[in-house]
């Protein structure tokens, strides 16, 4: 199909960090990429996953822009159709964007769809709830809670280090089961974090050679005595070497159980999906994205 025939869905999230600021810009460098762009009425309700079902017959292709949330939200509709994804890296941390090599640049993002490389992803999924980074229980979850779309609109990724220093004062150890491979692990830890792809978080790391397509669910757990310590861990927590140390399990899964003594929530790509026990699978080779020639799948 040549680049003049191809029509999208554009779902810009006016509410990301840039969505507002940049929509105009993005609208008119994909109409000169030679993208003919289809868009809901802004006062359309319907769930991004709804738009997408609604509109595939129409279109070649679905490109999203935000963050991680709203690319979460377009997620069951883009497996559902099976239609490609193109990203506009318009929200705080852009995490899944950075994992897959595509720049905060507007202009740049916008060429990678243009070029046509397609590169095929996992999901995570937890609960049936999908994730494209990570989930997890624990200190990202009151994270989750304490960081407001003010403070990231204003301070960006750093906001989300204000926030994990508010939590850290508040945040304890708890008790949990891991079920992996029909062994029951009994743990006290910090935090259980579930990843799909390397980056999560404002550009810390699950594991440092985890890839979003390498048929693998990256899991750690950060068994500390004191929630302090995550202080000292921070720096291998940003370069994904955390699993040398001595207090944090690490191992690779494709499913996985975990069960707490007491409810606690789950955290998905930075929203709060429900409650434990959490039922983790990998769904492999689940989107087809737009991605840089480098990486796409061949």
């Amino acid at each position: 199909m040549s680049q003049q025939e191809k029509t999208a869905l554009l779902l810009i999230n006016q509410r990301s960090r840039k969505g507002r600021a940049e929509a105009s810009r993005a609208q008119s460098l994909l109409a000169q990429a030679g993208f003919t762009l289809l868009q809901p009425a802004g006062d359309d309700t319907r769930s991004y996953s709804e738009l997408i079902a609604a509109y595939a017959h129409r279109v070649d292709a679905v490109i999203v822009g935000g963050g991680d949330g709203t690319l979460n939200a377009a997620a069951p509709g883009l497996m559902q159709t099976g239609l490609p994804l193109g990203i506009l890296p318009l929200g705080t941390a852009n995490d899944f964007a950075r994992t897959l090599g595509i720049p905060a640049s507007l202009e740049s993002a916008i060429k990678i769809i243009a070029d046509g490389q397609l590169r095929a992803v996992d999901l995570g999924e937890v609960n049936q709830h999908l994730f494209l980074n990570v989930s997890s229980i624990g200190f990202s979850v009151e994270l989750a809670r304490n960081l407001t779309a003010e403070s990231k609109k204003r301070w960006g990724v750093g906001g989300y280090a204000l926030a994990a220093l508010r939590v850290l004062r508040q945040s304890r150890p708890f008790s949990a089961t891991l079920v992996h491979q029909g062994h029951r692990t009994p743990i006290k830890t910090v935090q259980v974090s579930v990843g799909n792809g390397r980056f999560y978080g404002g550009g810390m790391t699950v594991e440092q050679r985890a890839a979003p397509d390498d048929g693998l669910l990256d899991v750690y757990s950060l068994e500390l005595q004191h929630s302090w310590q995550l202080i000292a861990l921070l720096p291998f927590l940003r370069r994904g070497t955390h699993g040398r140390w001595r207090n944090v399990r690490a191992f690779s899964a494709t499913e996985l159980t975990i069960e707490t003594r007491r409810p606690h929530y789950i955290n998905a790509d930075g929203e709060i999906i429900g409650q434990t026990p959490a039922h983790f699978r990998l769904i492999a080779s689940a989107l087809r994205v737009y991605a840089p020639g480098d990486s796409a799948a061949k």
